[in-house]
């Protein structure tokens, strides 16, 4: 039964193909890739949901103790799962992402539809300290680009159905179908045009109206403002956002530092989960609070009920104590970011999108909070606890926009739009100072592979200089005469000649233009040689240099012909114009359209 509705399925969208236009059947996969993305969040936070209301149930006794068990176990069942039905492999991060568009014509594994669901529910629902967001818009990826191969749609139409199921489950996971649409554009880096739109905005409507209908308040995270903006705290909202930023690139570099010890991080195994699970568990233990997503306790903050957080932990008894609970929220802010690291280092799977939205908020709450014991200025601790979540998503993503209308979106309102735009692109100038590149961005950006912001170089990190390298070049040997040159210069189109020793080691060029008068003197073909007539090269390229490093040679040198060396040996030329052509058709294909 199953199967034939599957099958009936895919007859109509075939039908559905062969008969719209090419414009009406982008419209109607937009529709059915956020349905499917929309879909896949629902089932994913609803389950994880469940598995936390299961695992916090307040009639368990000595609840506190279980902590010591439940992540332990999510990093064993996520790592088994990984090693016995997805073949001990498991992607995680956007940068995947990134690296399918740039690299594989946006072409994902099948198996990353559900593989993300699978091990990310795991993880989180047992109380890995990480977020759904990540593993969402990977599912949301893969369900894009599967569907794209499947009906043979070109790669710009696949990057496209890529993008629209992103933003559908960034849509669904938060019912913000406009920082969907965002996130889409600004964290993925894509070029789109103005016609494209319309695609990601149907797919994430409809992500978000799956959501809407389908999932209840609680499990989204979603808040109701209680006090207005008073444009008389933007001095505290202006110093708040350089912090902001900040914290950001601290959760940024101490996530990749912890994560960094964990050897082999491709690799998943036992002794990794036990001895990340345990770390984790004893944090756990200590601070409830970084348990599963967090946004329960977020939640806390934002209704000034902080002392909850302090609720079956190791502390409840200080929970009567303001500034004892306002000493624990600072700690978690900078906790965070290890927990996620144990989470991910030791196994599990999720992403760092909850966890930005769990350090801002706790740090939006303990700016604010402390400013207010220690002075007489009343700063309205919601407002700064959720315009916090905007600064540090900011920050860590290097994504403004997106942070800015996520919040709106979720508050219901733009009632904070000022102080969100404040702190957001503070945050972000601050952050993108210290650090150039994002956190899912910067392991590859640093390996000169691709994903800056710079367009240019996200193109060129495309292209292969050994493409490049013309060979059918006549060579020339230092002892051989005028006479002999001029023999090869009558047989060859070429301008240019290398002059290269016995061991095929290059010593210099010969120009066409610099022995155009001496060419036509008979008379010195047999006194005059190639050696004395060669030239060093401006500037040497190896054929390891990546493109935007020869791209810079070239404007360096301002030639428009460069010898490939490996090591010493000749390999050929590389021509400006070639590149220039090729860059153009990659500029092309990567803009959507």
């Amino acid at each position: 039964m199953q199967h034939w509705l599957i099958r009936k399925i895919e007859t109509i969208i075939k039908w559905s193909q062969n008969h719209l236009s090419k414009k009406q059947f982008v419209f109607l996969s937009s529709v059915l890739i956020g349905f499917t993305a929309g879909m896949a969040a629902v089932i994913l936070k609803t389950f994880v949901h469940y598995i936390y209301l299961a695992a916090t149930y307040e009639k368990f006794s000595n609840f506190r103790y279980f902590y010591l068990l439940l992540p332990l176990i999510g990093l064993i069942l996520t790592v088994f799962v990984v090693k016995r039905f997805l073949n001990n492999k498991l992607n995680k991060g956007l940068s995947q992402i990134h690296f399918a568009i740039a690299k594989r014509s946006s072409i994902l594994p099948i198996n990353q539809t559900y593989d993300q669901v699978v091990t990310s529910s795991i993880t989180v629902g047992f109380g890995g300290s990480v977020g759904l967001e990540a593993p969402i818009v990977i599912t949301g990826a893969a369900v894009g680009s599967n569907y794209s191969r499947k009906y043979q749609l070109d790669p710009r139409e696949r990057t496209l159905m890529l993008a629209c199921g992103i933003a559908a489950g960034i849509g669904a996971a938060f019912n913000a179908p406009i920082a969907g649409v965002l996130f889409a554009l600004e964290v993925l880096l894509l070029d789109i045009s103005i016609s494209a739109f319309t695609p990601l905005i149907i797919a994430a409507a409809t992500g978000a109206l799956i959501s809407k209908i389908v999932l209840n308040s609680q499990i989204l995270l979603s808040f109701n403002l209680t006090e207005d903006f008073n444009f008389y705290n933007v001095p505290y909202y202006l110093f708040f956002g350089v912090f902001a930023g900040v914290i950001s690139v601290y959760h940024s570099k101490m996530f990749l530092y912890i994560e960094s010890k964990f050897p082999n991080k491709s690799i998943v195994s036992y002794k990794k989960a036990i001895v990340a699970g345990l770390v984790l568990a004893t944090l756990i233990f200590i601070f409830p609070s970084l348990f599963g997503e967090g946004y329960q306790s977020i939640k806390f903050l934002a209704n000034k009920t902080p002392e909850n957080i302090l609720s079956n932990s190791f502390f409840e008894s200080f929970k009567a104590y303001p500034w004892f609970v306002l000493f624990v929220v600072g700690v978690l802010i900078f906790v965070k970011s290890i927990a996620t690291a144990l989470t991910l280092g030791g196994g599990g799977n999720g992403g760092n999108f909850a966890p930005s939205l769990f350090v801002g908020a706790y740090f939006g709450y303990f700016f604010s909070r402390l400013i207010n014991l220690i002075s007489t200025v009343n700063l309205p601790e919601n407002n700064f606890t959720i315009v916090g979540m905007a600064g540090i998503l900011s920050g860590i993503y290097h994504a403004p926009l997106t942070a800015i209308f996520l919040i709106a979106e979720i508050t219901g309102g733009y009632t904070l739009m000022i102080p969100l735009m404040l702190v957001s692109s503070i945050s972000y100038a601050v952050s993108k100072y210290l650090e150039p590149n994002s956190m899912d961005t910067k392991g590859i950006a640093e390996k000169g592979g691709m994903l800056s912001s710079d367009r240019d170089k996200n193109v060129l990190a495309t292209m292969n200089t050994s493409d490049f390298i013309d060979e059918k070049y006549p060579v020339l040997k230092p002892n051989m005469s005028l006479g002999d040159l001029v023999e090869v210069v009558s047989h060859s189109t070429k301008n240019c000649f290398p002059v290269l020793n016995q061991k095929n080691e290059f010593l210099g060029l010969v120009w066409l233009d610099d022995i155009r008068e001496i060419m036509f003197k008979v008379d010195v073909y047999e006194s005059v040689f190639v050696n004395e007539l060669m030239v060093k090269p401006k500037v040497i390229i190896q054929a390891s240099f990546p493109m935007d490093v020869v791209m810079r040679k070239f404007d360096e040198s301002g030639v428009w012909l460069i010898p490939v060396l490996n090591d010493q040996s000749f390999l050929g030329f590389i021509s400006k114009s070639s590149v220039f052509n090729d860059y153009r058709a990659k500029l092309k294909m990567n803009t959507i359209v």
